[in-house]
């Protein structure tokens, strides 16, 4: 049976005082929590969660990454700066990436690449739009945001990746996928690295991205192919990113 990974992404929030208060309470209150955890943070907070995470059982990591390893890039970060920060976890492929600053899937797939070519493991983020779900293209929009990366990666590599499943329409939104319609999209993306990795695949955890909460992490996990979940406003408040910890 896969370990439940539940991984918090605070996107553009924070400051070093918040911050502070919020990882000392998701340390203190971790108790015997059998899921492993993490929080992705803005990069200029990575020093601060690594000097306040360190020898903790709590993991961090990076929101973005850059496919690029060094040059004249104004503003980027390269795999190789976060791993100097001892991240484990980048976030690659972000609904918000995909949206806001036109990330194709090719570009995913190359920045996948470099995370994995640094020792980091990336999280690589798929979805669907609202229309793009009352068209019935679920299937085939989340299938060809994985093929791209699959396409960059050979077997090994492949097995190194955490996939994470983000319908476009419930984040931030209130509204969740059911856990039906989640396990559905699990499924499919389970059968799809089948196909690549053969039995190993079953080894890699799949996390929901869309408005995962207390209130419903437990029947969410619960399903066969919710491996955990990458967590967004909830993982701003210790008490709620700790319910779901503990749910999984």
């Amino acid at each position: 049976m896969r370990p439940k990974l539940v991984v918090g992404n605070w996107k553009m929030n924070g400051s070093l005082a918040a911050n502070a208060d919020l990882l000392a309470g998701i340390v203190a209150g971790l108790g015997n929590a059998k899921a492993a955890c993490a929080v992705c943070a803005p990069a200029p907070y990575l020093f601060q969660c690594q000097q306040l995470l360190a020898g903790t059982p709590v993991a961090w990591g990076a929101q973005d990454v850059s496919e690029h390893a060094s040059g004249a890039y104004t503003g980027e970060a390269s795999a190789a700066m976060l791993a100097d920060f001892a991240c484990r976890y980048v976030i690659v492929g972000h609904s918000e990436r995909r949206a806001y600053h036109g990330e194709s899937n090719e570009l995913v797939a190359r920045k996948t690449v470099a995370a994995l070519k640094a020792g980091l493991t990336p999280i690589v983020c798929v979805g669907e739009t609202l229309g793009q779900r009352e068209a019935g293209q679920t299937a085939a929009v989340v299938g060809a945001q994985l093929a791209a990366v699959l396409e960059l990666l050979d077997a090994a590599q492949a097995k190194g990746i955490v996939v994470a499943y983000e319908p476009v329409w419930a984040i931030g939104t209130g509204k969740t996928a059911t856990p039906d319609m989640a396990q559905e999209v699990h499924a499919q993306l389970r059968a799809q690295l089948k196909e690549r990795i053969g039995g190993a695949a079953e080894e890699i955890n799949i996390l929901y991205g869309g408005s995962m909460k207390p209130d419903n992490a437990a029947d969410l996990m619960s399903r066969q192919d919710i491996d955990g979940g990458l967590i967004g406003g909830a993982s701003l408040k210790a008490a709620d990113f700790l319910a779901i910890i503990k749910a999984a």
